[in-house]
């Protein structure tokens, strides 16, 4: 059993991303499910990348930071699509972290100053077209990440959908998220 903090994507804090926490949790981990978003939810990743704007990304790191200060140190930080962004700050920069789960989104490590810390497992999932994981670019932050991390995995789906294993959106694969799952459950029973 692991703790794991699990940052929602730019459409808040959804049914999909609660659901699944709750399969992680049905596993026997600990899963926490900040909402940064303060209860709001959007139904497209437009209208909550203004909301991001409006608030500035800044803040949303902070709450991210804010949401796990009273935690214990030994924490596995995922996050999907914008969650990412706290998440992979907080697995490089949080003192005990154990590891990471990058879903959609990938920033480059020197974003936040550092290298990848030894010792901090990853692992990177995303579709093989999705036009913000590959067409912004996340995809080559991913590879560099993988290449860096001295246990790093980049699992790519076929498909062109971002936030693939939220239930509760159109954009929601079964059979990728079946796969995802599958994985990630690995990964977190080795730690």
């Amino acid at each position: 059993m692991v703790e794991v903090v699990l940052f929602h994507h730019s459409q808040g804090l959804t049914p999909g991303v609660a659901a699944f926490a709750d399969e992680l949790r049905h596993a026997g981990h600990i899963v926490h499910t900040p909402d940064l978003f303060g209860g709001r939810t959007f139904d497209s990743i437009e209208k909550g990348m203004s909301f991001v704007k409006e608030i500035g990304l800044g803040e949303i790191v902070a709450r991210g930071e804010r949401a796990v200060e009273a935690l214990p140190s030994a924490l596995v930080f995922a996050g999907f699509s914008l969650g990412v962004v706290p998440a992979q700050k907080l697995a490089q920069t949080w003192p005990g972290a154990r590891g990471a789960l990058l879903f959609y989104s990938c920033i480059p490590v020197s974003e936040f100053g550092q290298t990848w810390p030894k010792g901090v497992p990853v692992q990177i999932h995303g579709m093989d077209a999705d036009p913000y994981f590959v067409g912004e670019g996340d995809i080559d932050a991913a590879w560099a990440l993988v290449e860096e991390a001295e246990d790093g995995e980049l699992f790519l789906y076929p498909g062109n959908q971002h936030c693939f294993a939220d239930s509760s959106l159109p954009s929601y694969d079964a059979e990728a998220t079946a796969l995802l799952l599958k994985r990630v459950l690995k990964f977190l029973s080795k730690l």
